[in-house]
């Protein structure tokens, strides 16, 4: 199914890479969850209880990307091969273009 963000559009399952905040979106329906749930199994999961549902909204509608401590967590939570949410978070740097 295509997805578009920011103009831009994306395939799941083409050479195309899905920007990491529609595929953390996507994976937490998957599973459920809701921003406040993933905020607080990331938390508990981490031991880590900074993280609000504040912050998985800025990464799902790309205002951040999830740093490498983060995307590790999202990985285990989520059940995304650390390699998928590396090449995801490229894509979205890659939209976002130049700080």
């Amino acid at each position: 199914m295509p997805t578009r963000e920011r103009g831009v559009r994306f395939r799941r399952g083409s050479g195309d890479c899905e920007p990491i905040g529609s595929l953390i979106r996507s994976t937490r329906r998957e599973h459920g969850l809701t921003q406040h749930g993933l905020a607080d199994t990331l938390a508990s999961a981490s031991g880590n209880g900074s993280l609000g549902r504040d912050e998985v909204s800025r990464w799902e509608r790309g205002k951040r990307v999830p740093g490498p401590y983060w995307r590790g967590w999202l990985s285990d939570v989520l059940d995304i091969a650390p390699d998928r949410l590396h090449s995801s978070a490229r894509a979205a740097r890659h939209l976002r273009g130049p700080a």
